[in-house]
């Protein structure tokens, strides 16, 4: 057991450890059923899987970038098949209207008055297929919903179905015909993950996979309430105050490199994390922790998340751009220079 995890332990008692450890033990199970599940179908992306139900864990929604044919609709589609929820995807195009997402309101000739017809946002899981193709209004209407879990037709708020959660996914390498993603809306999505492409020897088995029926059949084998329950034990997972003090310390630094010790960072960073960003990293590094049957979140935890969550609300200056400096480059600088408790 390392030391860090040692001292860690070391605060809490034993017996409020085993039973918070015990209860995580019996609430995650579904988690394995829904990996198994998802492996049926898709070879690899453990990583992208991971962050999926780290945002179903939290209420987070997700962004996934990655190149055309990485299986990102695919996982997302799976893992709706694998939990016995609602689901809707929704094409995002150019010509794509507000109403085509919330609904809108629809005459009816037997009550001689207007009714809502309900539009694909009312389901309990949401795939937003390649989010950056819809113009603004599109976008700003799922704005509300992402925020505020409601939505308005006419002059009436809806409430969405809980769970729920948005799934969207973006190509990186294809701008004709895009909307790019306004800073405000990017900052409400809990985590934006890269996709990378898959290993040899990954491909190599997603291609036997593929030579047999491509859709194999995903049978649902978690409940929505094994979610919700889930939700609540992350609040009891044990956060130290000095894991604490890591989680802030690594989001200030995006604001004022300069007093964190990297005056080079403040030519790069036009603008730092928000406050947001130091709440959704608390969250995931709790839901991290969970995944791995720990009561108790450790600074790798952090470290592990930071990326996803940090990567979108870090603005870079027009300087670092024509650097070609990325968010991993001031993300990896920001790991390595950031003390660890």
């Amino acid at each position: 057991m390392a030391s860090t995890e040692i001292e860690t332990v070391s605060r809490l008692s034993e017996a409020e450890l085993e039973r918070v450890e015990s209860e995580i033990a019996q609430t995650s199970r579904f988690v394995d059923d829904v990996r198994h599940a998802v492996a049926r179908r898709v070879v690899g992306q453990h990583k992208m899987i991971d962050r999926l139900l780290i945002g179903l864990l939290t209420g987070g929604h997700v962004l996934l970038e990655g190149v055309p044919g990485l299986a990102k609709t695919l996982t997302v589609r799976t893992l709706a098949d694998a939990i016995h929820t609602s689901f809707r995807r929704i094409q995002f195009t150019p010509d794509l209207l507000p109403a085509d997402l919330i609904g809108t309101l629809v005459w009816e000739e037997r009550s001689g008055e207007f009714v809502p017809k309900r539009g694909p946002l009312f389901a309990n899981m949401v795939l937003a297929d390649e989010v950056n193709r819809a113009p603004a209004k599109v976008q700003s209407a799922l704005l509300e919903a992402m925020e505020e879990r409601q939505v308005t037709i006419g002059e009436t708020s809806y409430k969405l179905p809980v769970p729920f959660l948005v799934l969207a996914t973006q190509n990186p390498i294809e701008h004709e015909g895009t909307y790019p993603l306004p800073e405000a809306q990017v900052d409400r999505f809990m985590l934006k993950v890269r996709v990378d492409y898959p290993k040899r020897d990954e491909e190599r088995d997603m291609l036997r996979l593929m030579a047999g029926d491509p859709v194999l059949p995903v049978e649902p084998v978690a409940q929505p309430e094994q979610i919700l329950e889930a939700r609540r034990l992350l609040a009891h997972i044990h956060l130290d105050p000095r894991v604490e003090e890591y989680i802030l310390d690594l989001v200030l630094a995006t604001r004022d490199p300069v007093s964190a010790g990297m005056p080079e960072l403040q030519e790069w960073l036009e603008y730092g994390a928000s406050p947001r960003a130091t709440i959704y990293l608390a969250r995931t590094a709790r839901a991290a922790a969970f995944l791995q049957g720990r009561a108790f979140v450790l600074p790798e935890d952090v470290q592990q998340m930071a990326p996803d969550v940090l990567r979108h609300r870090l603005i870079l200056t027009y300087q670092a751009e024509a650097e070609n400096i990325t968010p991993e480059l001031v993300l990896d600088r920001l790991l390595r220079t950031v003390p660890v408790p």
